[in-house]
């Protein structure tokens, strides 16, 4: 890893034209402003959708007479819509491609975003907070996204930066909503008329970002998305011979294509660690000087069987039935649907633990959960990419190995968070022990998303959307446990420590109870 990748333009798989490397800081080069818009419209997203959350606990929740129920049922309601778009966005991603879904979200989700200030009851923030949640819809299309601009050797953590990344939108909207508030109470409004004018500064990003993500981004690193399997198949051509072998260079044979998939998923299997495919020129002829062994070969049938397929029932019900696929979706329901629920309601456990703090310094505090996702998601995919690289023959094994100690840990951890009462303790305690669950929480989620390209890679959308959604449906019955604990004292969902230990142990028991799951299929090679 060289500091210069991070703006250089990247090398690239002659075949699939994905990059070797991201660059990160470099948005003329194509690649770079592909990365850019995918973390940067799902942190918008994320922020827009849970634009609700650091107002409703006091200012939101006086203003339209509310009870605690009612919030707790508010988030989720929020949490039932965004399900059902992952859903439909991963199959519309492998049939009209990722970047018009990806837009598409934003700027149908910017509609009742900014039709949320009319809310005046709990039933119209109920009926708001659900349409808005088409907005979490859009982490499918910005996984898919990143993943048809990224080769295998980094694609998990570019899709653990970009996914990380847009969660910072679940800290950031702690910080800024609040914020623009307060500046308006400054200014003269009321409580009432400043919680609904600050609603106007996600809607104007949201907006200019699903423009500008459709007139500055292609659909694909070779144009457009219904001419993909038309450039694949140019691109194989161009760089195989007669006989079959793939070639990076005129003249300069860097390896053979296999004919049985079967065949090179067991070839790959036992590969010694560390080897990287040679595909720019200036890598394939430094590899000249290496032995066989530290080099990857390139696979025709590999990169053919990675071109995503236009989504059939037939291949939906095969992802559905594949025991990877319960995987990936329990895990990341436990991980991604464990932070979508804390993230509801952290600020008010903070008030509520500790009342001297108010609105604004809660939702401050809660902030730093969301904000960890800059680091922490991403640290989740740059380690599972590590292990992929160096585990010699079973770099899938260490991937799925790595998202179930991810599970186990938070889980520990959020049993002792539940068991412990925080009125004893100082904030700082408190504060690091949930800081503490956030990195491993969020980075299960970046490992989770480092498997899912290798499992299904001819369907990846279909399956980032089931994966996705199992996020949002772990979100929906963690929200039930907070909703519902201790329903008999404080009038429903106020017990939030009984509701941190439960969804610890659920963690532990599906994350343990799965860890025999194969990572991939058996005798998958490039596709099913």
């Amino acid at each position: 890893m060289k500091l210069s990748y991070l703006w250089a333009a990247p090398a690239v798989n002659p075949i699939s034209r994905k990059a070797r490397s991201i660059p990160v800081l470099n948005v003329f080069d194509v690649y770079g402003r592909v990365f850019f818009f995918s973390w940067w419209g799902f942190m918008v997203a994320f922020w827009a959708w849970y634009a609700f959350p650091p107002l409703l606990t006091h200012t939101i929740k006086a203003n339209l007479h509310l009870s605690s129920a009612e919030v707790a049922n508010s988030n989720i309601v929020s949490l039932c819509a965004t399900l059902l778009v992952r859903l439909v966005a991963g199959p519309a991603c492998d049939r009209f491609g990722p970047r018009w879904v990806f837009a598409g979200t934003l700027l149908l989700g910017a509609i009742p975003l900014g039709l949320a200030p009319l809310v005046h009851n709990a039933q119209g923030l109920y009926v708001s907070r659900f349409f808005i949640g088409i907005l979490g819809g859009s982490f499918v299309p910005c996984q898919v996204w990143s993943t048809g601009f990224f080769d295998k050797n980094v694609v998990g953590s570019a899709n653990a930066l970009t996914g990380g990344w847009g969660n910072a939108g679940g800290g950031i909207t702690y910080f800024i909503m609040p914020a623009v508030f307060d500046s308006l109470v400054a200014r003269g409004y009321s409580d009432g008329v400043a919680w609904r004018l600050s609603f106007i500064v996600p809607l104007v990003i949201t907006i200019a970002t699903g423009i500008s993500m459709l007139l500055l981004c292609p659909d694909t690193p070779t144009g457009k998305w219904s001419e993909r399997h038309e450039h694949a198949n140019q691109n194989l051509a161009s760089h195989t011979t007669a006989a079959g072998i793939v070639s990076s260079v005129p003249g300069n044979i860097v390896g053979t294509a296999n004919s049985s998939s079967a065949a090179v998923a067991e070839a790959d299997e036992k590969k010694p660690a560390g080897q990287e495919q040679h595909w720019d020129r200036e890598a394939t002829l430094s590899s000249q000087s290496q032995s066989q062994t530290e080099t990857e070969t390139p696979r025709a049938d590999i990169a053919a069987g990675e071109v995503i397929a236009k989504p059939t029932w037939t291949t939906i019900l095969r992802v559905l039935a594949s025991p990877q696929t319960a995987f990936l979706v329990l895990t990341y329901a436990c991980s991604f649907g464990g932070e979508l629920a804390i993230n509801a309601v952290l600020g008010a456990y903070y008030a509520q633990s500790f009342p001297s703090l108010g609105q604004t310094a809660a939702a401050n505090w809660a902030a730093m959960f969301g904000f960890l996702n800059l680091v922490t998601r991403p640290l989740g995919g740059v380690v599972a990419d590590a292990v992929y690289r160096r585990r010699r023959g079973g770099g899938v094994w260490a991937k799925k190995l790595w998202i179930v100690l991810c599970g186990c840990a938070t889980g520990a951890l959020l049993v002792v968070i539940g068991t412990r009462n925080p009125h004893h303790h100082h904030l700082p305690t408190t504060v690091g022990l949930v800081a503490l669950a956030a990195v491993f929480l969020e980075a299960g989620n970046g490992a989770n998303f480092a498997l899912v390209p290798h499992v299904h890679p001819a369907a990846n959308g279909v399956l980032s959307g089931i994966t996705g959604a199992g996020g949002n449906l772990g979100g929906v019955v963690f929200a039930v446990v907070f909703r519902f604990v201790g329903s008999g004292r404080g009038g429903g969902g106020s017990d939030y420590a009984t509701g941190f230990w439960v969804i610890g142990v659920v963690t532990v028991v599906l994350n343990l109870g799965l860890a025999w799951v194969a990572p991939v299929p058996r005798g998958r090679g490039g596709g099913f």
